[in-house]
């Protein structure tokens, strides 16, 4: 299979953080070997930022799948324009996509994009702080989702401003190739792995990867990768090259579990995930690793899971 593509669609005075940031996001990915490729086009064959920096790029548009992701970052917007941003060519392009089954996404004013393409009417959307009556004034038939990083409405998916838009492609990644991927990344760009849209954390590879301690993480890549299987203290110490009693404690410090506590969750998850797929309580422990059923009920009768 070919790798997927994520095109930027590039509009005048777009802020480069903006673009740079889920830009940096899916090449990092790609690096990792997990298989994006990255484009830009625009209206023009240069396009100036609100930065003041000039970017060359394609005004003819690839081949898209339906596996691709379209994104829109946003531009300088104090107030915004009564003129559409895209001219009716791109927002056909925009339309076509999605309606073969394609993802469009937005970061910050990226958004007013999307609403003129006519696709937030009927959907849930975010954008910047400073833009949200606007918007919400402008898409009467859009429902506008305030103080969240990103929400994601039919293949549709907005993010609030500038920096979100990491969140926003970690997410993405995620989606894709699951919460180790994203988490990798993140580790590798030195930015914290979070996941916090409109919705509830719900991975704890990512609930416990908000911190910058390599060794920590380091040792999360051994239980993410192996979590099915038996991992002595001591084992992992050997593996990172410290004393037992200084992991216990660095991990400790860094996630707020016990290595033990964060193998336990991830077992927790996927046998919840195997359970909700039919699958009984015994053959689920079995396949996340516990010896027999009787952990894993001890563990799924605390509600909520102490963490």
């Amino acid at each position: 299979m070919r790798p997927a593509r994520v095109l930027f669609v590039l509009v005048p005075k777009l802020h480069l953080l903006d673009l740079a940031g889920p830009a940096q996001v899916f090449s990092t990915a790609n690096d990792l070997g997990y298989g994006y490729e990255v484009s830009y086009v625009a209206e023009s064959d240069e396009v100036m930022t609100a930065q003041g920096v000039p970017l060359r790029t394609q005004v003819a548009w690839p081949e898209l799948e339906p596996g691709d992701l379209v994104l829109v970052p946003g531009w300088r917007s104090p107030r915004l324009s009564p003129e559409p941003p895209i001219g009716p060519a791109i927002r056909q392009r925009l339309r076509d996509h999605h309606a073969s089954g394609g993802t469009v996404a937005s970061v910050c004013s990226g958004a007013d994009a999307l609403g003129w393409a006519g696709l937030l009417d009927g959907r849930r959307f975010t954008t910047h702080h400073d833009l949200t009556d606007e918007l919400a004034d402008r898409y009467p038939r859009a429902t506008i989702v305030r103080d969240v990083l990103y929400v994601e409405d039919d293949r549709v998916i907005t993010s609030a401003g500038i920096a979100s838009g990491i969140d926003l492609a970690l997410h993405l990644v995620a989606i894709d190739h699951g919460a180790l991927a994203a988490a990798r990344v993140a580790r590798e760009m030195v930015v914290y792995a979070r996941r916090n849209g409109d919705e509830l954390q719900e991975s704890a590879m990512l609930r416990h990867r908000g911190h910058l301690n390599d060794l920590a993480h380091r040792v999360q890549d051994v239980i993410d990768t192996q979590y099915a299987d038996r991992l002595p203290l001591a084992e992992l110490a050997g593996r990172i090259g410290v004393s037992e009693r200084t992991l216990t404690r660095i991990f400790t410090t860094a996630t707020g579990l016990t290595p033990l506590r964060y193998q336990q969750l991830l077992r927790l998850e996927r046998a919840e995930h195997l359970i909700g797929h039919g699958a009984t309580i015994e053959s689920a422990a079995r396949t996340v690793g516990f010896e027999d059923a009787r952990m894993l009920r001890r563990l799924r009768s605390r509600t909520p899971v102490q963490t």
